[in-house]
């Protein structure tokens, strides 16, 4: 098997994996801090063993890189309580849709901070993207396990996706360091500030529910970033942009065959609209309305 082969398999296992996470914070029945807590938690022992079999505990760290580190899982952590929160307003499938609109946040903290070009082409596509929230904000779906406040959900799906952005941006400034070390530091930095808060007087009594937590925690957190990272070494970039729209389409499907979720017209538009956004950005797509530039035009849209 080709290294390009493997790793389209390893980021199509990778993207249906995270895909099936939202049904296990439901399966789970505990509140999103808790599941939070213990995905952090499950995941850091996992990681830990992953860095010591791939012997990333050799590497020096320095302060600065450790306390990088240590900002990333905090805005990853929260990202995780707010999503989890979001899944509890809005179903998964309206929560994801909405927390697709990450790649628009990255091109705009890459511009401000890495110093990329934030061209019009890219503009536009945000633009269509939060038509596509607007969409979703201003319908009233049916949820079929959903309660709560819709328009905090879709709060908390914005918010979750902007501090997504954070993380990656905090992680992208570590090239030097092991990757697994990174997510080890991030999920231990999170089980460390969710210990306060987590409830430790109601535990779970259901065999399914510890089931659940600990596979948020091996399987979707340690596994996870084992098999991405595998797969991030070995595949071009447009590939990999490709490949992760396989993660929305995985929970729309679980959303749907699992949950029995259901939405109406404007519900199923508005996810298409975001969807169509991020591919056209992520992917580079031209829009119809921009004329193909002279070959002997130097500008970039």
């Amino acid at each position: 098997m080709s290294e390009r082969t493997s790793g389209i398999l390893e980021m199509t296992f990778a993207m249906s994996l995270i895909g099936t996470l939202g049904i296990f914070v439901v399966f789970s029945g505990e509140s999103p801090i808790n599941v939070a807590f213990w995905r952090c938690l499950f995941g850091a022992i996992g990681l830990t063993a992953i860095c010591a079999f791939k012997g990333a505990f050799a590497y020096k760290i320095s302060l600065n890189q450790f306390l990088l580190a240590m900002l990333g899982g905090i805005a990853l952590t929260t990202n995780w309580v707010m999503l989890f929160y979001a899944i509890g307003h809005a179903s998964i499938s309206l929560t994801t849709a909405i927390y697709n609109t990450q790649p628009f946040m990255l091109v705009c903290f890459g511009a401000l901070f890495f110093g990329e070009q934030l061209t019009l082409r890219k503009l536009c596509w945000l633009a269509i993207a939060f038509c596509g929230v607007v969409l979703i904000a201003q319908s009233k779906p049916e949820l079929a396990y959903a309660e709560g406040s819709f328009a905090v959900g879709v709060a908390l799906s914005i918010g979750a996706a902007f501090l997504w952005a954070v993380a990656v941006v905090a992680t992208k400034k570590l090239n030097d360091v092991p990757p697994h070390l990174i997510a080890l530091i991030q999920v231990s930095t999170g089980a460390l500030m969710l210990t306060p808060l987590a409830s430790f007087s109601d535990l779970p009594t259901e065999t399914s529910a510890w089931a659940s937590l600990l596979t948020l925690g091996f399987v979707h957190t340690a596994m996870m970033y084992t098999i991405l990272y595998s797969a991030v070494q070995k595949l071009p970039t447009h590939l990999q942009g490709a490949l992760t729209f396989l993660y929305p389409s995985v929970a729309y499907a679980t959303d749907y065959l699992v949950l029995g979720q259901k939405f109406g017209p404007i519900q199923i538009l508005g996810i298409a609209v975001i969807m169509l956004a991020a591919a056209g950005m992520t992917l580079g797509w031209r829009l119809p309305f921009f004329r193909r530039p002279s070959p002997f035009s130097h500008g970039k849209v």
